[in-house]
């Protein structure tokens, strides 16, 4: 028995999971589970649909097509085909070696492939886990330069998705544009407050009592990608600057985390500016 995910993202309109559900049915498909979602301010319609069954992709597709409104946007993913993923990296270790053991372990079902960094200081690190490691010195190379040496490296291993690992770089539109929604970046404050360098220093100056961490797909627009999970942890003036880097490392390593393992299990969709997560 295959176990399969479909994706339905479509105008709202009168009947539609009766239609969908019944449509399994007449494939002699199980559900296994079944989510859905409608944004009453926009009028679209969401649902994620856990089947397992024997599967004709084609005729299914087909029959699914003809019971959605126009305008719709559908897709069948392998619910047990395991994800690639890049791992870009700079020179912080703890989102990376967080993201490792959990490879290792098996509690985040992901195939990385391959890490690239700007400096090696992560490369020993890596090999332990025995994955490639690839050096892509920045140095003395323009922007644009740099990014197609990543690219080449990275097309090598044609990834799911391109994880920023807290790499530590402003990618260009172009290298954006290569990959849209495929690039997750981990962020180190509570998107929108505390944008740019140094966030934790900024909010020990302001004397906040929570700091968190954002994690969010790419876009051109610096920091203000769709959002897939946030959190946050509560601190007050006893803690320094110092203390503060400190605790929101172990927050943005969980929030990668959980991240990942919702866009891994296709509960992610883009809508927008925003996600909606089933």
């Amino acid at each position: 028995m295959e176990r399969k995910i479909l994706l339905t993202d479509c105008p709202d309109a009168q009947g539609l999971i009766a239609k969908i559900t019944n449509i399994c049915y007449k494939h002699q498909l199980n559900i296994i589970n079944n989510n859905e979602y409608v944004d009453h301010s926009t009028g679209q319609f969401f649902m994620r649909t856990e089947l397992e069954g024997i599967f004709n992709d084609d005729t299914f597709l087909l029959d699914i097509d003809q019971a959605l409104p126009a305008g719709s946007r559908r897709t069948l993913v392998n619910a047990k085909r395991r994800k690639r993923v890049v791992i870009m990296v700079t020179k912080e270790s703890h989102c990376l070696g967080d993201i490792l053991m959990k490879a290792f372990d098996g509690s985040l079902d992901i195939e990385i492939s391959a890490v690239i960094g700007n400096h090696n200081t992560l490369a020993a690190l890596t090999e332990k886990f025995d994955i490639p490691f690839h050096f892509v010195n920045h140095e003395g190379l323009e922007r644009e330069a740099h990014e197609d040496k990543v690219v080449e490296i990275i097309e090598q291993y044609s990834p799911d998705y391109i994880v920023l690992a807290k790499f530590m770089r402003v990618l260009t539109p172009n290298f954006v544009a290569r990959f849209p929604h495929k690039i997750i970046n981990i962020h180190h404050s509570f998107l929108p407050a505390f944008i740019g360098a140094r966030p934790y220093h900024q909010a020990y100056h302001r004397g906040v009592k929570i700091i968190g961490a954002t994690a969010h797909f790419v876009t051109n627009d610096l920091d203000e990608g769709p959002i897939i999970d946030q959190n946050v942890k509560h601190v007050d003036h006893t803690f320094s600057a110092e203390d503060m880097v400190k605790a929101g490392r172990d927050v943005e390593k969980t929030v990668l985390s959980n991240a990942l393992h919702l866009v891994l299990e296709d509960k992610v969709f883009v809508y927008g500016n925003k996600t909606v997560i089933l």
